[in-house]
């Protein structure tokens, strides 16, 4: 299934102003653009309580142009697998909000290879252009010294424009900031939250009527809903943001499948 899936990733033909994506579960994603591939959030560590085991090891992650992380919790920046990701991608660039890099750097990684990004930060370079937003992982948790820890990414690329969530509540001025793009693929959490989930430490994101709001307003070429499958005691119907999207945004497409399933799209 490994070498499946990343020899599928390689041998995909992508033209400018499209992208292929494939969903691992969670909020980790593979996208691949005329000229790169990133990687979103990708967690590969095998843990007992997973519903959607790893497609692959960290070493056999061979094609990375970057990787992005968008908060320093396992199940998006996951330690145990990182180093071996980028030395299995040599030339791949790990992007990550400012609140992560020290640990990064105390784990091994070179410093030229992490950028870190703080709210309304940019990196770009003559491939992409990144634009880090503030993400309320039930709180903002800002810091005058690292800033956001939780981030939002505007990923441009090869005529496309990539929206990942991470994990996020919808805040005043969100769709307000999201709307100056023009957004090929979004990519939001549906888990929602609750005091059960609250108490025992587990962070909330937004539910699945406000991801429909948020899509329906911003209107996307595609949004794809996530994070509702991996951990039972986390979890959420999509079909319940497929239905009340159709009703009340009924032009807006919208892809759910199978972890390691995915999609082309055209900007």
């Amino acid at each position: 299934m490994a070498g499946l899936i990343i020899d599928e990733i390689n041998s995909m033909r992508v033209e400018n102003g499209q992208l292929h994506f494939w969903w691992l579960g969670q909020q980790s994603w593979v996208i691949k653009t005329a000229r790169s591939i990133i990687y979103i959030d990708p967690y590969l560590t095998p843990r007992e309580k997973r519903n959607t085991p790893p497609f692959f090891t960290p070493e056999q992650m061979i094609n990375a142009d970057y990787i992005f992380g968008t908060h320093d919790h396992s199940d998006h920046i996951d330690h145990p697998s990182i180093a071996g990701m980028m030395n299995a991608s040599p030339n791949a660039k790990l992007i990550t909000p400012e609140v992560a890099r020290q640990k990064l750097l105390d784990e091994g990684l070179e410093s030229s290879r992490i950028i870190s990004l703080g709210r309304h930060m940019e990196f770009s370079d003559d491939r992409i252009k990144v634009t880090a937003l503030k993400a309320k992982h039930e709180f903002f948790d800002f810091s005058r010294v690292t800033g956001f820890p939780f981030l939002q990414y505007i990923i441009e690329l090869d005529g496309v424009v990539v929206y990942t969530a991470g994990d996020t509540l919808c805040y005043d001025g969100l769709q307000m900031e999201l709307s100056q793009w023009p957004i090929t693929l979004a990519l939001v959490p549906i888990n929602g939250r609750d005091a059960k989930r609250y108490l025992r430490g587990c962070m909330g994101n937004m539910t699945w009527q406000e991801a429909v709001d948020l899509a329906g307003e911003l209107h996307p070429v595609l949004v794809c809903p996530a994070h509702y499958e991996m951990f039972s005691d986390n979890s959420e119907d999509p079909q319940k943001f497929v239905d009340y999207l159709e009703a009340k945004f009924p032009d807006q497409q919208c892809w759910v499948g199978m972890p390691g399933d995915g999609a082309l799209v055209s900007g």
